[in-house]
Formats: structure tokens, C-alpha cells, sequence
């Protein structure tokens, strides 16, 4: 939450991208890795805990000691803090065996959140997203993420009814950025961290969105353009 509160203070960052896990009792979390070990003083898989306890361990001294004690965050949390600031991409963290309720329980806080415009709901699973286009009824926007190229992916997209890329920037090019934009694919770049690939990115197509950990960098390469 340290983070999620730091980019939702600077002016510049139009969206957050998070992951998210379930939980022993079926709670959506927010986590990156399927193991605790890495990130917090746990040990075990996520979902061998249940939320309540996940909200125990200290998930930050592992970063900084600036943020010990700083906790797993539900994706409520993450919710209440964003809604109405900043647009939040949310990484289902499935292959269709891992939690295969994890569609079910995002779309109903989505739901209870009146994110529907707020989000865009993304995976490397193509069945998660065919799930969640179906049980929302397409109120729910949906996006592919990928790690290659595939002159197949335009269709995969439509397949799943997502409308959303989130890439692997050193898969792109004029000519696939082309392709994509003639589809209507909203595209995401990942993780693009160093200024030079920032600019050549951004040299493709301004309306690339930049994801980036380094958002210093982004506006410096920005300010560089301009010049």
C-alpha cells in the first residue's frame, strides 16, 4: 500500500498495475509471487493462509526497513484507495488450476466497487479471461499478456473479447504495433526501466501506454523529446 499511496500522489501516473491471488478463505490479495518466502516472513504458498493471516506477516523489510510491518493488501484495500484516481490493471495470477475461483471473487468486489470503468482486468491465461468477459457480460474490460510474439494474437484477442495488450516491450515493433492499433488493441508495454528503451518505445506510438518501476526516468526521457 506504501507504493499504491506514493503513485497515487503524483500527478503523472494514469495507472497501477497490481497482482492478485486468493487466499485460504477465498479473498482476493495482492501479491506477486505464488510462494511468501521471497517478500514477507512466511513461508508456504499464499492460499495455504488464510487472509486474515496473510495480514500479519510483515511483507515489507525485505524491500527497505522503511516499511517493516507493512502488510499483504486485499485487493479491497487496493479498491478503496484507487477508486476514482487512478485506473488499475489487475493480473490474475491463474492457469486455469491455481485458484479457479479467482474470476468469481475479483468481479464481485469489482462489483461492489462500481469499478467496472475503473479496471482492466488482465492474464497469461486466455480461459481467465474468457471467464471474466463472460460472467460480467463484457461490463468488465479484459487484456491479453504476453511474453512473445504471435501474428495470431489480434485474433487471439478477439477470441478472448479483450481489447487490451499487455507486452513484453522488446516484442514490439512499428509493423506488430501497426497491427495492433488496427485491431483496436489498447497496448502496455512492460517493464520498460531504462530511459533509452523508454524513448524508443514512446517512438513507436505516443499512445503506448509505459510501464514502468521507474517513473523518474519516464518523465526524464519525456522532458528529453521535448527538446
Amino acid at each position: 500500500m506504501a507504493a499504491i499511496g506514493l503513485a497515487l500522489s503524483e500527478p503523472d501516473i494514469d495507472w497501477i498495475e497490481i497482482d492478485v491471488q486468493l487466499s485460504k478463505d477465498y479473498v482476493p490479495v495482492v501479491i506477486h509471487d505464488y510462494k511468501l518466502r521471497r517478500t514477507t516472513n512466511g513461508k508456504g504458498k499464499v492460499n495455504d493462509w488464510t487472509a486474515a493471516e496473510l495480514a500479519m506477516l510483515d511483507a515489507g523489510s525485505w524491500f527497505s526497513p522503511l516499511y517493516r510491518n507493512e502488510p499483504i493488501p486485499t485487493l479491497e484495500a487496493v479498491f478503496q484507495a484507487a477508486k476514482g484516481k487512478c485506473l488499475l490493471n489487475v493480473e490474475l495470477k491463474t492457469d486455469g488450476v491455481r485458484y479457479p475461483l479467482i474470476e468469481e471473487q475479483v468481479l464481485q468486489l469489482i462489483r461492489r466497487w462500481e469499478m467496472e470503468t475503473g479496471v482492466v482486468v488482465t492474464s497469461f491465461y486466455a480461459g481467465a479471461l474468457k471467464n471474466m468477459s463472460r460472467l460480467s457480460g463484457g461490463s468488465v474490460r479484459t487484456g491479453y499478456i504476453v511474453d512473445k510474439w504471435r501474428d495470431t494474437l489480434p485474433a487471439e484477442l478477439a477470441d478472448t473479447g479483450s481489447d487490451f495488450i499487455s507486452i513484453d516491450y522488446r516484442k514490439l515493433n512499428k509493423e506488430r504495433v501497426s497491427r495492433l492499433n488496427a485491431a483496436g488493441v489498447q497496448i502496455m508495454a512492460w517493464t520498460v526501466n531504462e530511459e533509452k528503451a523508454i524513448r524508443k518505445i514512446t517512438a513507436l506510438d505516443s499512445d503506448i501506454i509505459i510501464c514502468t518501476n521507474y517513473p523518474d526516468r519516464w518523465r526524464s526521457a519525456a522532458a528529453a523529446a521535448v527538446r
